[in-house]
C-alpha cells in the first residue's frame, strides 16, 4: 500500500494540480475518486468536507499548498 492516499473529484482543479505535482515529484500514491466508490466517499466524509484530502498514515491534510479545493456532498 502506498504511503499516501489522495481523495479527489474529477471536477476539482486543485485536486488535478495536486495529482500532477505529486506525479512530477515521483511520489507514490493511490488516488481515490470519491465519486467512483461509495466507500471512498464515506472515508473522505469522515476526514473532511473538501477535497483534495491527503492521508499519510494517520496524518490528514486538507487542500493543496494553501488552496482548500472543492466542497463535496
Amino acid at each position: 500500500m502506498p504511503e499516501l492516499i489522495i481523495y479527489t473529484v474529477p471536477t476539482c482543479s486543485t485536486c488535478a494540480r495536486a495529482v500532477s505535482e505529486l506525479v512530477d515529484e515521483g511520489v507514490e500514491f493511490e488516488e481515490r475518486d470519491i465519486r467512483k466508490e461509495e466507500r471512498w466517499f464515506e472515508e473522505a466524509s469522515r476526514l473532511g468536507v473538501t477535497v483534495p484530502i491527503l492521508l499519510r498514515g494517520d496524518r490528514v491534510e486538507i487542500g493543496w499548498k494553501g488552496d482548500v479545493g472543492c466542497l463535496f456532498q
